[in-house]
């Protein structure tokens, strides 16, 4: 408990925050500074064949210890945080013995049971949160920690057999770009996992298909004392747009399988404007169908326009990996078992986003998701049970056991 905890306090005090609008990859050198920083741990508690790459990844290996013969099994998490809200000078703080109360922060930011009720089934344990001014990053620093907790417990545990295990940590995940230049190959697993879910128990092999959308619009500014018929408010033109989407399918609307468009950013003046979306859906037809929808309103407006007055871009990110899991669900099982081993109740569900397991997954690694342990990512409301935490690292220990006992 001691030590991924002390881990994971280190690790979120690392600014890695991912930029959406940067040109390089990675997208930030301040998460190439920490890759660079878990590279030298990873050797210092005896990781083998340990390389920080020119695009930002960090692997390595844990040697076999007596099952040399076995599938290589890999463990996969990325270092990037949210730009959704700060993950700067980020101030963990544990929270003992949770009471079952709200707990207050800075900044007017209270975790109130009424608002988060999950968080009454930690009452007892001790929880960690930043201090309301940042989020906290466990999303996926827990997920970092863990996996580097349980091979330093793999190797200076002589006694536990387990074959190769391979790890992996990426860059930029949360800007949708964290396996861009992951070589497959190179990294010479079998079958991975991330760990990158939330709460205790989760296990996922499902996911959002995803594509991001990029709307310009360019208006026509005239003095508003002569604009009759003159003017186009670009702002205006972006409200439109947003009243044509079926207000339903917004996330704050969506729970389970369904799915939304997310306006993420939008700013402009009377002349010109820009809009980005998320579009996600789990059923491909309707991805596809909210793709296309998205194309015909901006055809009705400049239809409406006599002129192309929006320009649209749609980039699909990644896909459901569930085509790809279904034909070996062996690796999912490996999981469950895993989990119970540890005391675990195994909660299948699909994810309302994605990981990098979703396209490493298309690109030939299956790599279905296990939980990290926090809740309420990307925000100042984010928190950790501690045992959650330590559980993972359970799992991870014992799914490189059963890995241990296969055969190739």
């Amino acid at each position: 408990m001691e030590k991924v905890t002390e881990r994971f306090m280190r690790y979120v005090k690392e600014y890695t925050t991912s930029d959406p609008e940067s040109e390089t990859y990675p997208s930030t050198v301040r998460q190439t500074v920490f890759m660079q920083k878990l590279a030298d741990e990873l050797r210092e508690i005896g990781c083998s064949e340990v390389e920080l790459d020119k695009f930002g990844y960090v692997m390595a290996t844990v040697p076999a210890n007596g099952f040399e013969k076995a599938p290589v099994v890999g463990f996969v998490s990325h270092v990037d945080t949210s730009p959704d809200f700060s993950g700067e000078n980020v101030n963990p703080q544990i929270i003992e013995k949770y009471d079952g109360k709200p707990f207050q922060l800075k900044n007017g930011v209270t975790i109130d049971p009424k608002d988060f009720p999950e968080v009454l089934n930690y009452i007892g344990q001790s929880i960690i949160t930043a201090d309301g001014t940042t989020l906290l990053g466990a999303d996926d620093k827990a997920g970092v920690s863990e996996i580097v907790t349980a091979a330093e417990t793999l190797i200076k545990s002589k006694n536990i057999k387990h074959g190769k295990i391979r790890l992996g940590f990426t860059p930029d995940e949360e800007i949708g770009k964290g396996t861009d230049h992951f070589d497959v190959k190179k990294f010479g697993a079998d079958f991975a996992f991330t760990l990158d879910g939330g709460e205790i128990g989760e296990l996922e092999f499902e996911n959002f298909n995803a594509s991001g959308a990029k709307i310009k619009i360019q208006g026509r500014s005239v003095h508003p004392g002569a604009a009759k018929n003159k003017m186009i408010n670009a702002m205006l033109v972006a409200h439109q747009i947003i009243g044509m989407l079926p207000p339903t399918q917004r996330p704050e609307h969506t729970e389970k399988y369904e799915g939304f468009f997310h306006l993420t950013q939008l700013n402009g003046n009377v002349e010109s404007a820009e809009m980005q979306f998320i579009i996600r859906d789990h059923d491909f037809t309707k991805f596809e169908a909210k793709k296309k929808l998205l194309n015909e309103i901006v055809q009705h407006i400049n239809f409406q326009y006599g002129k192309n007055l929006v320009e649209l871009e749609i980039k699909d990110q990644y896909y459901n990996m569930l085509q790809k899991i279904e034909p070996v669900m062996f690796v999912v099982e490996i999981a469950k078992q895993a989990m119970l081993q540890a005391g675990v109740e195994p909660k299948i569900k699909a994810i309302r986003g994605g990981t990098d397991g979703a396209r490493l997954s298309y690109d030939g690694l299956p790599c279905p998701n296990i939980f990290a342990g926090g809740h309420n990512f990307h925000g100042p409301y984010e928190f950790v049970p501690i045992p959650s935490m330590v559980k993972a690292v359970e799992v991870i220990v014992n799914i490189a056991q059963l890995v241990g006992k296969m055969k190739k």
